[in-house]
């Protein structure tokens, strides 16, 4: 017999649910179909999230927030919510803030409906991005705090982000101590006081390039700046506005160029 108490004992409220079941049985087979679905819908959320698809994340979410509320999944129910509402705000950096903890719960809560069944329960079903030690550093060179802040978001889990506001910050950063720890830079080219031509030319004058692998990042379509830049040995151009894949993928790009 299942020992419903490692469930209700784990914040899922079971009586709830059978208001609407009517008993275990009808409950158990339920709970066994979500988790037949629920790891192709985190999945699912992955991919809308890195592609910054928000209509589609909300559709998403809103599927995971009503199946959790039939199930008495109630923390699960209310984070599925609150990111529901804010994808179909199109408030993108809510999303990412928050992200990890609904998958969090999401995992807590197939862990437990597994034990609860009977089935082989693992540590980590869904996995967004594996945390090691953060002993290495990307530096983003950048005047919008709200691209410096989407990118750190996106990596802050598995490397230290410097953000520097303008190119002297990032020549002050690269006189540090800590200059050693840097995998690569993204460097934007248009920004106020030194650009980001004048920490090209740094780099050239310090022979930096084959130390620090460097792309850049521009909202500009001017092909002639575009042109200028590539003279120097940067690696590739991320193009405003981005979403999280393609700023994954610069950056794994630039940080593996010469390894």
């Amino acid at each position: 017999m299942k020992d419903v108490t490692i469930l209700t004992q784990n914040g899922v409220n079971v009586e709830k649910s059978l208001e609407l079941f009517g008993d275990m049985e009808m409950y158990d087979a339920t709970l066994g179909d979500f988790l037949e679905a629920v790891e192709t819908k985190l999945k699912n959320l992955k991919q809308f999230k890195e592609t910054a698809d928000m209509p589609n994340f909300a559709i998403e979410v809103h599927s995971l927030k009503s199946d959790s509320r039939y199930l008495g999944f109630v923390a699960l129910a209310d984070l599925s919510y609150e990111l529901e509402l804010k994808s179909k705000a199109n408030d993108l950096m809510y999303i990412y803030d928050n992200y990890n903890a609904l998958i969090n719960e999401a995992n807590r809560i197939i862990n437990l409906s597994k034990q609860y069944l009977g089935r082989e329960v693992k540590e980590n079903i869904i996995e967004d991005m594996v945390s090691i030690p953060k002993d290495e550093t990307i530096l983003v060179v950048d005047d919008s705090n709200l691209v410096a802040n989407f990118i750190k978001t996106i990596f802050h889990e598995k490397y230290n982000v410097y953000i520097a506001e303008d190119g002297s910050k990032a020549i002050e950063y690269l006189n540090s101590e800590d200059a050693n720890k840097i995998k690569c830079c993204l460097l934007d080219l248009n920004m106020p006081n030194v650009n980001g031509f004048e920490v090209l030319e740094y780099f050239k004058a310090n022979n930096l390039f084959y130390k620090i692998p460097v792309s850049i990042i521009t909202g500009n379509d001017d092909k002639e700046s575009v042109e200028r830049a590539f003279k120097y040995p940067i690696i590739d151009l991320l193009s405003k506005p981005f979403n999280e894949r393609d700023v994954k993928r610069i950056i794994e790009k630039t940080i593996s160029y010469y390894s």
